[in-house]
């Protein structure tokens, strides 16, 4: 079985466009863990133009299931600028306090709309292995965000990482246009195939949907997926138990 893990930074942007606490997210986190979702996501930025702080806090105390929180390490400290939206207290900071069972380390920026590039570990390696390390001491699974590039995920396992993520753009984006899918599928194989020789657990995500999905599912090896956006999309015409069911199905779950 697949995991899916729900992404509830869109829940949050709606809610945040108001001043209002509608929708509530731990609320929805129950929904998704009722409808059958493995585990939660969230990626604070820290804007917290989404997921704020005290969400992570939040859900951290309810949650029945594995909470994968993520976003980029070296993200320090920021004065909130929104009346009533307490500060942020910068990533690594966050997630000790949190102690979540996944931390994902992502290569974002405050300029990028979202997530859009793997890490380069022959540039960010020694930043990066250190950082692993206490999060390992701390009892948090360690996932960090790749290309489906082989050399890249050899160097994920040297640094220390437990697991990667796989960055799925290039594959929803083949999909979609139905340009050079075999060639482009076939990439994330391999990145598979390397992951599983080097002992790395493997996760996948971004633009993952119901209909690009069941052909990714079937990758050997596959662990977990986070799935935020499409998921969040389908549910309003669906309904968001219907959506998580269906994306049961789409991974091959029932």
């Amino acid at each position: 079985m697949i995991a899916l893990s729900v992404n509830l930074n869109k829940i949050a942007l709606i809610r945040n466009s108001r001043d209002t606490t509608n929708p509530d997210v731990p609320q929805h986190a129950r929904m998704c863990i009722d409808a059958g979702a493995h585990g939660i996501t969230v990626h604070p930025r820290p804007d917290q133009r989404h997921i704020r702080a005290q969400d992570c806090f939040d859900l951290a105390s309810m949650l029945s299931v594995e909470f994968n929180i993520e976003g980029n390490p070296v993200s320090g400290p920021r004065k909130s600028e929104r009346p009533g939206v307490g500060d942020y207290p910068g990533f690594m900071e966050l997630v000790r306090e949190i102690r979540p069972a996944q931390c994902t380390l992502v290569p974002d920026g405050d300029n990028q709309l979202t997530s859009d590039h793997g890490f380069d570990l022959k540039r960010d390696g020694d930043r990066v292995a250190p950082l692993l390390q206490e999060l390992r001491s701390l009892g948090i699974r360690t996932s960090l965000f790749m290309d489906p590039d082989p050399e890249q995920i050899r160097l994920a396992a040297q640094v220390g990482a437990d697991r990667i993520e796989l960055y799925t753009e290039s594959y929803a984006q083949a999909y979609k246009h139905n340009r050079q899918l075999d060639e482009v599928f076939q990439r994330f194989v391999l990145a598979a195939q390397v992951a599983a020789e080097e002992g790395l657990g493997l996760n996948a995500g971004h633009d993952l949907d119901l209909h690009n999905l069941p052909r990714f599912a079937t990758i050997p090896g596959l662990l977990e997926v986070s799935i935020g956006h499409a998921l969040t999309v389908d549910a309003i015409s669906m309904g968001l138990a219907n959506a998580v069911a269906a994306y049961q199905d789409a991974l091959g779950n029932r």
